[in-house]
């Protein structure tokens, strides 16, 4: 099956569809039962025994102060994996001290930047002797489809190390043209303790996008994974150390974001936090921070992404385009492309052909080479995607096809397409971050940027068009962080993605994600008798 061929490889003899951050196979048979049991995904991986389900605080597993623990479950079989360690409070004061402690007076920050990035490239090459590990612990953990952690994702997050370790002996300020006789020149200083929050949807590749810029830059951090994938954070941190990566300077704590994220978003020996997730938790994170000592936020946030298919589009591309954009990560993606704006000259064809592809997608056990969809990643997101799609159809949108669970066990969902979706219906309006595509029809350009732009999201959109003039003008009336010409999910790591309006600020990826994590400052001295300024 042929996709955008620009940034797709397609391996005919197995129909394998290869993106530079999502690789799925499309299968010409029906959709599984879903499921997917300990014996029966040992037969394509070896599911790794957990090794770490303590705190990592100053270079050590530490047992929570409290001694309580939490659950994490196998979403393909509703089953308990591991207990993990339930940081508090208490917990996030002992590593932010340890963080401060190695910022302060410790050698990160006073290494010469070729220093921390030869050993952010040991750390890096320890990731790539532990891909299958480190992707299993994600399938299980988070419902992440193995093969593309082992090719895909998990080496991806080495090579963001391996990026930012490059820049981290060329982070330059500048020297000042003054208009009197004074000589004026810039430092970037590392901006001191990070606490980053992270989301479950990429949990190994989130965790390096935040980590790997802030060690360049010279910081030192507290990591909170969320709660539903902590397995790879923590197995991780003691991949950290074997590096060579200081005590103190990178410390992961699990637990529950209303207690160990509010505890480091208010905490005031913290500098700067980085988060991303939903909205909702990303205005509390402001709030904290400004009540506490006014640390400095970055915000990746929600997000409501059109994809707009212009009438000349190829209708069988198109559609490819539109089932990636929002079937990639069983739709469990910031940038999901759940609304799909077609032009009426093509819109029933478009959709029935949406409808073909839909239905050869397959649903079930992650570890399986051909699968192309695992589960939702707990019950909790199962039963809201699940409820979003009964909006749909009370709201009067036409099921085309899916809106259902797949399989008896496990928190698998099909594919499920809405038609003749109005803007002002919920599954229109709101993030459902699952498998669940809006399908919306209009007339002009016009038309498709005014409706594109009405929402309250701004992080990613899509234009598909033949049209250069259609393409420019559309990109540039978008009022997103990305926008993806004739392609989707085009990510690069020298590529910023960031968001407007309500999808957050500051950008992760690219040197503006090394730039978030730096300060500048200013130094001034006096010259005399020179003979010019």
């Amino acid at each position: 099956m042929d996709l955008c061929c620009a940034l797709h490889h397609c391996d005919d003899s197995s129909s394998t569809l290869r993106h530079n951050s999502s690789l799925y196979l499309f299968r010409s048979i029906p959709n599984s039962n879903g499921g997917g049991s300990e014996i029966g995904s040992e037969i394509y991986a070896k599911i790794p025994k957990i090794k770490f389900t303590k705190l990592f605080i100053n270079g050590e597993f530490v047992d929570s102060i409290s001694g309580r623990t939490f659950e994490t479950i196998d979403p393909r079989t509703e089953e308990v994996i591991a207990r993990i360690a339930e940081g508090d409070k208490e917990d996030v004061d002992l590593a932010v001290k340890a963080a401060r402690d190695a910022f302060d007076h410790g050698p990160w920050p006073r290494l010469p930047g070729y220093k921390r990035g030869k050993i952010m490239m040991k750390f890096a090459d320890l990731i790539e002797e532990n891909i299958e590990e480190i992707a299993a612990l994600d399938t299980i953990d988070a419902g992440k489809l193995f093969n593309v952690g082992t090719s895909i994702d998990v080496p991806m997050a080495a090579n963001c190390l391996r990026y930012y370790a490059g820049a981290a002996d060329k982070i330059h300020g500048e020297t000042l043209k003054m208009s009197r006789e004074l000589q004026g020149y810039t430092l970037r200083e590392p901006i001191g303790v990070i606490g980053h929050i992270i989301p479950w949807n990429y949990p190994c590749n989130m965790f390096f996008m935040k980590v790997s810029p802030a060690l360049a830059a010279g910081c030192t951090m507290v990591v909170k994974p969320a709660e539903q994938s902590p397995l790879s954070a923590l197995f991780l941190a003691n991949l950290a150390k074997l590096a060579g990566i200081p005590d103190g300077v990178l410390n992961v704590i699990t637990g529950f974001g209303p207690t160990a994220g509010a505890a480091i978003s208010s905490h005031m020996d913290i500098d700067k936090v980085s988060f991303t997730g939903s909205t909702e938790v990303g205005r509390s994170i402001m709030q904290a921070a400004a009540a506490s000592n006014l640390k400095a936020v970055s915000l990746e946030l929600g997000g409501k992404s059109p994809l707009i298919i212009f009438d000349d589009a190829d209708v069988d591309k198109a559609a490819d385009l539109a089932l990636l954009g929002i079937l990639c990560n069983k739709g469990e993606i910031c940038v999901a492309s759940s609304r799909v704006l077609v032009q009426e000259g093509i819109y029933d064809k478009l959709a029935n052909k949406l409808v073909e592809k839909a239905k050869t997608w397959l649903v079930g056990d992650p570890f399986d080479p051909s699968t192309c969809q695992g589960p939702q990643v707990d019950k909790t997101q199962y039963n809201k995607i699940l409820s979003y799609i009964e909006h749909g159809k009370s709201e009067g949108a036409s099921l085309l096809t899916g809106g259902k669970p797949s399989g008896k066990k496990g928190y698998y969902i099909e594919p499920t397409i809405f038609a003749n979706v109005m803007d002002n219906m919920i599954i229109a309006k709101d993030e459902i971050f699952g498998p669940v595509m809006s399908l919306m029809k209009f007339k002009t350009v016009e038309e498709a940027i005014k409706r594109a732009n009405a929402t309250r999201y701004g992080l990613a959109a899509g234009i598909v068009t033949n049209d250069i003039n259609v393409a420019n003008t559309v990109s540039r009336s978008i009022r997103a962080g990305i926008i993806w010409i004739n392609c989707y999910l085009a990510f690069d790591l020298d590529c910023p993605v960031g968001g407007y309006k309500m999808s957050g600020f500051k950008s992760d990826m690219g040197m503006e994600g090394l730039d978030k994590y730096l300060q500048v400052k200013a130094v001034v001295t006096p010259i005399y008798n020179s003979p010019w300024l």
